[in-house]
């Protein structure tokens, strides 16, 4: 935080191949590959990425003066012994925690049967089903650990073979044992959990698959909506349904630590400055979960973040390629305000600057996991928009439909939209869905919609005269599924914030 560093402490180039694609951004390497293939050129990749981090840590300490709060967040971070001292208590803190847990979950006691022994004894276990969160059980409110434990039948087909088993995702940290025997862990909450059983383990008949779960803080569960099965070559079981259970130890809430890398600047200074040299063609950004509270600021503090970056990179009108927030969250029944819409919002603002483009992905996301899998369609969309913004390819359809304008006729509201590719149209839907329509009093309702060339028809019974239409305005619109017939979807929008375009 005293200022830009001038080198990384390590780092080297590597070839994308099997043996390291694993440790690299999956959206960037299907952009790359896209790219490759489609001018017939090597493509280098600089990957500069902090999980979680909010925008204002990958801006420069001079830019940060227009946001004064995190500039003078960051006048204080300049202290060494502020800092030292926090993570040192965090550090004796969360040790102590974890400690007190280890020796108060009654299932790792060394004296007697631990519970993931195959031989133990669970008449006094409760059961419930999983997937499912805690909130929905006995077990809301408990932060510690609790046991799992599943009997599964295998044939004997399977016995012996290798496996795996697949967890989903749980929340927070899990450690399995099948058989007694410990086939992997996961220390927090978001990566699927993929176990290898060795070769041996599955036996014919009983086996046994026990899950040990800490849960930190908040909710625990295993996530909904996510796979859980055993598979063995051709062989698949499912691990949903009925689970035994019981608490191994009751803990109270263990506060996060503080995360430095998430203050203002510093992500800017360790990780940007040092790469200032290089000479890029272009910079890919999918970040904003962590700054999507504040919808109104990331209005202003997006478009700062690429002025300052190309003002230090010192090339211009650097192409600056944004992904736009995916769907996420539970879908609701009703039109209402929307945070995630909002934010989403705030960042087309970005594309008011030139050189810029935005691969919009609420068709792609999960509801239930902030990390979604689908990176190669991200990629392919990142790489469409750097053909037309980067490369020149004024053929290339970079983007789905984007609203240019409403006109009201009576009932009906027209909406007409730029980027309409070879035409307007939807997919898995006989109508376009997720439009919003209301009246004077700006109460949103489901509006009827039908495609009529490069526009759409928008209208509602209970709205006798419209003044505003939204589009796929929610955290996760389920049912938005207008696109252009190159496949690419529509941008989310609302006509009572176009500004200057709204006839």
């Amino acid at each position: 935080f005293t200022g830009p560093q001038s080198d990384l402490p390590g780092g080297k180039w590597t070839a994308a191949d099997p043996e390291t694609v694993l440790d690299f951004s999956a959206a960037a390497w299907f952009f790359a590959r896209e790219i490759n293939q489609t001018y017939g050129v090597p493509v280098g990749l600089l990957t500069s990425a902090f999980g979680g981090s909010p925008a204002e840590a990958w801006i420069s300490e001079g830019s940060l003066k227009a946001f004064p709060v995190y500039y003078d967040e960051l006048r204080q971070l300049n202290e060494d012994s502020y800092i030292s001292n926090i993570e040192k208590e965090d550090r004796r803190r969360i040790a102590e925690w974890y400690s007190n847990l280890q020796k108060a979950d009654t299932g790792y006691q060394t004296e007697g049967v631990r519970w993931h022994d195959v031989n133990l004894n669970t008449d006094d276990w409760s059961s419930m089903t999983v997937p499912g969160f805690w909130s929905a059980t006995p077990l809301k409110g408990i932060n510690g650990v609790v046991w799992f434990r599943k009997e599964i039948d295998i044939p004997a087909s399977v016995a012996g073979q290798p496996a795996t088993v697949n967890l989903g995702r749980i929340v927070d940290a899990d450690s399995a044992f099948l058989n007694g025997t410990f086939i992997g862990s996961v220390s927090y909450q978001y990566p699927p959990r993929w176990y290898t059983v060795p070769e041996g383990i599955l036996k014919e008949g009983k086996n046994i698959l026990t899950v040990r779960v800490i849960s930190t803080i908040g909710d625990g569960g295993f996530v909904p909506d996510k796979t859980y099965e055993l598979t063995a070559g051709d062989f698949k079981m499912s691990l949903e349904g009925e689970w035994k259970y019981k608490t191994g130890a009751v803990m109270p809430p263990l506060r996060g630590q503080t995360f430095f890398g998430y203050k203002p600047a510093g992500l800017y200074n360790a990780m940007l400055a040092p790469l200032l040299n290089y000479r890029v063609k272009g910079i890919l950004w999918y970040q904003g979960e962590s700054n999507a509270g504040k919808p109104e600021e990331y209005r202003s503090l997006l478009p700062a973040l690429i002025r300052d970056w190309r003002k230090n990179l010192g090339q211009g009108d650097l192409p600056f390629l944004v992904v736009q927030l995916p769907n996420f969250m539970e879908a609701r029944d009703t039109p209402y305000e929307s945070g995630w819409a909002l934010f989403r919002e705030a960042q087309t603002e970005a594309l008011k600057l030139p050189a810029t483009g935005m691969a919009v992905t609420y068709d792609i996301g999960e509801w239930n996991d902030i990390h979604p899998l689908n990176k190669k369609d991200v990629g392919v969309r990142l790489a469409l928009v750097a053909r037309k913004v980067a490369y020149g390819d004024s053929e290339v359809v970079a983007s789905g439909p984007t609203f240019r304008s409403m006109v009201v006729r009576g009932r009906k509201a027209i909406i007409s939209f730029d980027n309409t590719g070879s035409g307007l149209t939807v997919r898995n839907g006989r109508r376009p869905g997720h439009f919003a329509i209301a009246g004077e009093d700006m109460t949103f309702v489901w509006a009827k919609a039908r495609i009529l060339g490069n526009r759409v028809i928008v209208k509602s019974r209970a709205i006798k005269k419209p003044v505003a239409v939204r589009y796929a305005w929610a955290d996760n619109p389920v049912g938005a599924n207008l696109c252009n017939r190159e496949g690419l979807p529509a941008a989310p929008f609302r006509t009572d914030q176009a500004i200057g375009s709204r006839q």
